[in-house]
């Protein structure tokens, strides 16, 4: 059996709705996880007591098409939701899912069936619209591909569906499901980084820097384009060298060109959020930094901080030749005009559609 990373093998046990136990998926994952025990949950059937880390692959009864959770009170991209599970094995310290979700179960929707059904609906029923998604809104999506397989799934439907343009974001390298790929124009696979110290003392399990962006010249490299996520910036002391050093790291590895996007988020999260981090990261002293409560309830770094973290970050990356591909994730029409001098209402079609743009490569 192929040795499974670090951050999947403490899996001690996989439950399965007797749904979905001859799904393919369930059968592949248990192929990778054949070492660990198994519980098939009737129909309805109270969930367990857990021990050790869970896997569960469940029968799911929601959307798995959605909008991005944005708020109005502040910029969304508009980005759609792939949702094909819930929660994450790498534990950063300041994972906005830990706030969400109330255990941390590591859940997988098995019924693809019916995520391709949906997709069929809302994406190839509709051939004259684009649609930008992603599945790294509430999981890793590549944190689990190497027991599920689910995005080499995704990469495959891709290929029959030229109107959807699908990201796969990550902090982890597993490029398993290029190989199924046909359309690479239509996947962006995408690296969320940080600065070196963050990625060192608040990023538990997830691969390095340096791994990270050599993985997204492979990907260039084999005729992809990638994303990057700066997403949360973090106020800490120093961090003008840290931001500073991982932009510059960035172009060792890529060109500007080979960059569909990049967005600049602040940490934020709701209250219970920071407790969690005191709790659990007694040493992660960044949350007791200048917050206020934001629009949407939660909190935010105080703005004046923000602004200057984000020119920062721009004015670094725009010396590196980026600039259409740059954008801010959730913040307000003010912080906007301060650090770009303009607002999505003055791009063409706003945000959602110059990302768009960007995405499928119409403006090459």
């Amino acid at each position: 059996m192929t040795r499974l990373p670090p951050y999947l093998q403490s899996i001690s046990q996989v439950w399965v709705d007797r749904q979905v136990k001859d799904a393919p998926l369930i059968k592949r994952v248990g192929r990778r996880l054949r070492h660990v025990p198994w519980t098939v949950l009737a129909q309805d059937e109270p969930l367990p007591q857990s021990s050790g880390r869970v896997l569960y692959l469940k029968h799911y009864k929601g959307a798995f098409w959605r909008w991005c959770p944005g708020t109005r009170c502040y910029r969304c991209c508009g980005y759609r939701i792939i949702h094909i599970g819930e929660n994450c094995p790498l534990n950063c310290s300041y994972c906005i899912l830990k706030s969400y979700f109330q255990d941390d179960v590591l859940k997988v929707w098995a019924n693809q069936d019916d995520l391709f059904a949906e997709l069929d609906r809302e994406v190839k029923g509709r051939p004259q619209s684009y649609f930008r998604a992603g599945t790294g809104e509430f999981t890793d999506s590549l944190a689990l591909e190497a027991v599920t397989g689910y995005s080499r799934d995704l990469v495959s439907y891709v290929n029959d569906c030229p109107n959807l343009c699908l990201e796969l974001k990550t902090k982890v390298v597993d490029l398993s499901w290029m190989e199924g790929v046909k359309r690479p124009k239509n996947i962006l696979p995408a690296w969320s980084l940080n600065a070196p110290d963050i990625v060192h003392q608040e990023e538990d399990q997830t691969t390095t820097l340096e791994e990270r962006l050599q993985a997204a010249r492979e990907c260039v490299q084999s005729g992809f384009r990638v994303c990057l996520h700066f997403d949360p910036i973090i106020h800490f002391p120093g961090w003008e060298q840290g931001y500073g050093q991982v932009v510059d790291m960035i172009f060792d590895y890529l060109r500007p060109k080979d960059i569909a996007y990049l967005s600049l988020g602040s940490f934020r999260g709701m209250p219970e959020l920071k407790a969690y981090i005191a709790r659990h990261w007694p040493g992660s002293k960044y949350v007791y930094d200048e917050y206020v409560t934001g629009l949407d309830g939660k909190f935010r770094l105080f703005r004046p901080l923000r602004i200057e973290q984000f020119r920062f970050m721009v004015g670094r990356l725009q010396k590196h030749g980026l600039r259409k591909q740059l954008y801010l994730c959730m913040e307000s029409d003010e912080v906007w005009k301060a650090v770009f001098g303009y607002t999505p209402a003055d791009m063409v079609g706003g945000l959602s559609r110059h990302l768009l743009t960007l995405a499928f490569g119409w403006d090459e």
